[in-house]
């Protein structure tokens, strides 16, 4: 052991209040970093009371029997629309259908007379 107390080991040197000061703002700005990257937030509820929801949930059912009755009128406007253009459909093919018999009658009582 050595005897000697007052060896060569070097003392530590003073820390001055600026390097305090950049330690602490250093220390603050990894914390709101680490914050801001978490994500931390307060867990505060908000509460709701039952006339509220119950507002609410009338509120949401009246919606959406609004857009379920709107979606109903747009079904029924495009079956009408089906329909009508079945029906004009229909009305060409009895017109053709009519037009071809009389070609069908003429062929007939001409390939007779030509006979």
């Amino acid at each position: 052991m050595n005897p000697n107390l007052n060896s060569s080991i070097p003392s530590p040197r003073a820390i001055s209040g600026e390097t305090w000061t950049a330690i602490a703002a250093a220390t603050s700005a990894a914390f709101l970093f680490a914050k801001k990257l978490l994500g931390f937030k307060s867990n505060k509820l908000e509460l709701v009371t039952r006339a509220e929801f119950c507002a609410e949930m009338l509120a949401s059912r009246e919606r959406m029997h609004a857009d379920h009755l709107a979606l109903l009128e747009k079904l029924d406007v495009n079956h009408r629309e089906l329909l009508a253009a079945l029906e004009r459909q229909a009305t060409r093919i009895n017109a053709l259908e009519a037009g071809l018999a009389r070609v069908e009658e003429r062929t007939r009582k001409g390939g007779r007379a030509s006979s």
